[in-house]
């Protein structure tokens, strides 16, 4: 009999729990990052029934926001019999510098440097732009709001003015021309729930290729000029978990596009390029990164193919745009380790390997198996981090290439390599 009363009063303490009806939301520590603006990407509401797993997720979503360095909540029982939840947070500093700059053994140097507002109006709005110097000057402006509408809808613009140095690989050999593409971009945003994200949009852009210098050959033109229409679809499923600058988890994107040009020299394609991306935090200090980015294009035997192999995007230490190709396979792992934390400062130290290989315009897919196109590179970095401002990760990189024809360099960057 006594055990049918605890179980009664088990379950009458539970049904109340469950039925607890919240009075009011909170937002405490929040200086910059508005209030209303917290309550409007909440799914928890005014009136609703408490949910201990929608508060849950809130505390995820709030957490992956750039404003925010870290979130938690508490239940609070009113003078009504009901309860207040409170959100708390750690707000990040937000107005960010951002800086890549890489070299070679060649002695190629070039940078990119930006500014950026991940906070603007309170509301996580992302915009700013960037200067870069690879030869030539180039500039990008972008402005990203993904909850302007509602909790699950947003847009982002993007315009750029690039000019490049770019190698196009020639039959008779390689060969130098001036690359630019000036464009706006535009953008819908959806998020659907807290893991999935969509994006969809339209390019609209100019490409102009103008020689310099090398080899040449009368079936590829020294001058070209071309509008483009590019149309943009990516998928996102994120279970990425943070705790300030450790990530554990993973997350997969799926990038598709698809191109139409106004002449034929430069001709319509398709190309798709997915990332799977893995964390796991070893021990308290530890974290093992990995990236698998598999792509693969219309396969045009163009000497201005889509993919290609440089520094700055997949392999560290092999140059500035040294090949292209119609197809690319690249694995980056790297083991991070905190050699220093001292409240808001981090020193971490960091052994990768690099590896990568690509398809030829117009080869096979066992190209990717040729030991030509095959890259491999091991290095080691170190990183400084703030743990209080958003995505203020220093890096310096050094990467050494222990395949065919490799070479060595420096890569310097603010932000996690991935």
């Amino acid at each position: 009999m006594k055990h049918l009363f605890y179980t009664f009063l088990l379950v009458c303490v539970c049904q109340t729990a469950i039925s607890q009806t919240v009075e009011e939301i909170l937002v405490e520590n929040n200086k910059k990052t508005r209030t209303s603006f917290i309550r409007k990407i909440s799914s928890v509401r005014k009136g609703i029934t408490l949910d201990s797993t929608q508060l849950d997720e809130d505390v995820r979503r709030l957490k992956q926001l750039p404003g925010i360095a870290h979130a938690y909540y508490k239940v609070n029982r009113t003078t009504s019999g009901n309860v207040e939840v409170v959100f708390g947070v750690e707000e990040n500093f937000t107005i960010i510098p951002s800086a890549n700059f890489y070299t070679t053994n060649d002695d190629e140097f070039a940078y990119r440097l930006g500014l950026y507002e991940f906070n603007a109006l309170g509301r996580n709005i992302i915009v700013g732009g960037y200067f870069q110097r690879d030869i030539f000057n180039s500039f990008g402006l972008g402005l990203r709001a993904p909850y302007l509408f509602s909790r699950k809808l947003g847009i982002s613009v993007f315009y750029q003015d690039l000019t490049t140095l770019e190698p196009v690989f020639l039959d008779q050999g390689a060969a130098d021309y001036r690359y630019n593409n000036t464009g706006i971009e535009v953008l819908g945003l959806y998020e659907p729930s807290l893991r999935h994200r969509i994006s969809a949009g339209v390019n609209f852009f100019a490409e102009d290729y103008s020689y310099l210098e090398g080899a040449t050959d009368p079936d590829v033109p020294q001058g070209l000029n071309v509008d483009k229409v590019l149309f943009k679809g990516i998928y996102e499923y994120n279970k990425v978990d943070f705790y300030y600058y450790l990530l554990n988890g993973f997350k997969n994107e799926l990038n598709l596009q698809y191109v139409i040009s106004s002449d034929q020299v430069l001709p319509d394609f398709f190309i798709w390029r997915n990332d799977f991306i893995y964390y796991k935090r070893v021990g308290e200090k530890g974290n093992w990164a990995n990236r698998l980015r598999i792509g693969l294009a219309t396969n045009s035997d163009s000497p201005f193919a889509p993919f290609a192999v440089d520094n700055n995007l997949n392999i560290r230490g092999v140059g500035n745009t040294i090949d292209r190709g119609t197809g690319s396979i690249v694995l980056n792992t790297e083991f991070r380790y905190t050699l220093f934390e001292k409240k808001w400062f981090v020193l971490q130290g960091n052994a990768f390997i690099d590896s990568g290989s690509w398809r030829n315009p117009g080869g096979d897919l066992s190209d990717f198996g040729d030991n030509q196109n095959l890259r491999v590179y091991p290095g080691l970095g170190v990183r400084f981090i703030h743990k209080f401002i958003f995505n203020t990760v220093f890096r310096i990189d050094y990467g050494y290439g222990i395949t065919k024809d490799a070479t060595r360099g420096f890569v310097f960057g603010i932000g996690q390599y991935f």
